[in-house]
């Protein structure tokens, strides 16, 4: 049926056209206000679609993809896994993921937790409880050298009579169990032998793995049966750009949308720029030091140490290096942490004065080996600024660049045989988790050799506790200061926080505190 046309009147006119001029006059002044604030000038919410292109300077290595030793790595584990509860980036509150809901018993020797019942893997087999327990025994495996280890070993018991549902029997007291939950990422069983060859890594998460061309890029593709939300991208690309100078170069071109290698400089120049946006993630720290190799004889008296600790001028490397984004410190903790000490945290300040006279009290010694990751503008800058610092006091060293996956491999193999200069995680966790856990700081062994029956059992002490705030744990803590203090078999240097750059049209960016990009809620300008 034709459906007939009335003219307007002269007044309907004059309204319509009135009515079209504001709308104008609208939409202009919302083009501005969104041009000013960097946005497409979608009012509609995010958008749906795009594969979201990432600078990664570090690549996949399938030996060690459980050890957070990688950017690839870790963005690959944030995409594909799920953990049990999540922590937010500033506090250690538990909050639901995989767990909906945990109950620690009253003598603090297990957990319950309740698991979600609607979630599958990637190959559509539902998660149970039954993969809880293989993701915990894997992570006890001391094959794979997850710096968690000890913690997951510690769990001696599983209780997997309900497929929703899983009791945790502990060893000892585990003052650290949530930090566990946070970082565990549940594996497939099915598929694990594939894992283990850098074939496949099947999980719960938002984005599944669909290819891997080593040295070149990682992909992704959306999960349209993830459990949560569904991911606003169609997918992920890491591209492997070894080179920091490249990858900024690469987003400039319009080749990548987000770099997580670029040095503070080029953040600095970067955030400057209309074009680009750089994220920072307050409470997701990492800290920046100088590890000691005590194996060798000339770094086993504590008073050269403590000249290296004196003579680093920890504001100059914030400032020049890191452009003011970051804390020169003597402990790892940031300030929400409960081992946490003000005073103390000044313990070495800038003082080339006193580092003279130690170096003096002990003569002249070989010059020493200092080695750092290659490729990377701020561990080169840092380096450099080091060993001035330590030249000036009499102090020589020779400075020895290693490629990342060899300089890791040496981290955890304990084969530096002189100082090197790396970052740090795990100081905005559990405070006994660092001490019992991570490859530099570890009681057991640690890649500085250093070995004191005091320091494990303050740090044994620690994880034992029934809460990792409790006033027993807090005066724990105050030992392990006094320990790291004391022995400087690892000089701090400066708290930093994680950054990204990107291009203007990448919305909702995320991170875990695991440090892993979170990106369930990331989008692309239409």
């Amino acid at each position: 049926m034709r459906r007939s046309h009335r003219p307007l009147s002269l007044r309907a006119l004059a309204l319509a056209l009135v009515g079209l001029l504001v709308l104008s006059v609208l939409s202009a002044c919302s083009s501005a206000v969104d041009e000013a604030n960097g946005s497409s000038g979608s009012d509609s919410g995010p958008s749906d679609g795009g594969t979201l292109r990432i600078g990664s300077t570090s690549d996949i290595v399938p030996a060690t993809i459980f050890t957070n030793s990688s950017d690839a790595t870790n963005t690959l584990i944030g995409a594909v896994y799920d953990s049990l509860i999540d922590y937010p980036l500033d506090s250690l509150e538990p909050q639901p993921r995989l767990a909906k809901s945990w109950q620690v018993a009253d003598d603090g020797l297990s957990i319950t937790l309740q698991l979600r019942d609607d979630v599958t893997f990637h190959t559509g087999r539902d998660f149970t409880s039954k993969d809880v327990e293989f993701s915990v025994k894997t992570w006890a495996d001391p094959t794979w050298t997850v710096q968690l280890q000890r913690t997951a070993a510690a769990i001696t018991g599983f209780d997997t009579t309900d497929p929703h549902a899983i009791t945790l029997k502990f060893d000892h007291k585990l003052s650290n169990i949530f930090d566990l939950l946070d970082m565990l990422p549940i594996i497939d069983s099915e598929t694990f032998d594939d894992l283990k060859a850098g074939k496949t890594y099947v999980g719960t998460g938002p984005f599944e793995f669909e290819s891997w061309t080593p040295s070149s890029k990682v992909v992704f593709k959306k999960n349209d049966d993830y459990w949560g939300e569904e991911p606003h991208l169609d997918g992920i690309q890491v591209n492997i750009v070894s080179d920091p100078q490249a990858q900024v170069s690469q987003l400039r071109s319009g080749q990548l949308d987000l770099v997580t290698g670029a040095s503070n400089r080029d953040l600095e120049t970067l955030g400057k720029d209309s074009k680009f946006a750089v994220s920072g993630f307050d409470g997701a720290v990492q800290q920046i030091y100088v590890g000691a190799d005590l194996a060798n004889p000339d770094l086993q008296d504590v008073r050269l140490r403590q000249a290296i600790a004196f003579a680093i001028d920890r504001q100059r490397i914030v400032d020049e290096v890191f452009r003011g984004k970051g804390t020169p410190i003597n402990l790892p903790w940031p300030d929400y942490s409960p081992a946490h000490d003000a005073k103390a945290n000044e313990t070495y300040t800038y003082d080339p004065a006193k580092a003279k006279a130690l170096v003096a009290e002990l003569g002249s010694s070989p010059t020493i080996p200092l080695a750092y990751p290659a490729g990377n503008a701020n561990y080169e800058a840092v380096a450099q600024i080091v060993q001035a610092n330590l030249e000036a006091v009499g102090i020589k060293t020779e400075l020895q660049p290693a490629e990342y996956s060899q300089f890791i491999k040496q981290l955890i193999g304990g084969t530096f045989g002189g100082l090197w200069i790396l970052q740090h995680g795990y100081a905005h966790y559990t405070p006994s988790t660092l001490a019992v856990s991570a490859y530099p700081f570890n009681a057991d062994k640690n890649a500085s050799h250093f070995e004191s029956s005091a320091y494990k059992e303050h740090a044994d002490s620690a994880w034992n506790q029934d809460s990792g705030s409790s006033p027993e744990a807090v005066e724990d803590y105050k030992l392990l200061n006094k320990d790291l203090l004391d022995n400087l078999f690892l000089i701090e240097m400066a708290l930093l926080h994680f950054q990204t750059a990107e291009t203007k049209d990448v919305h909702d960016l995320g991170m875990s505190k695991r440090g892993e990009l979170d990106l369930r809620s990331t989008y692309l300008s239409d």
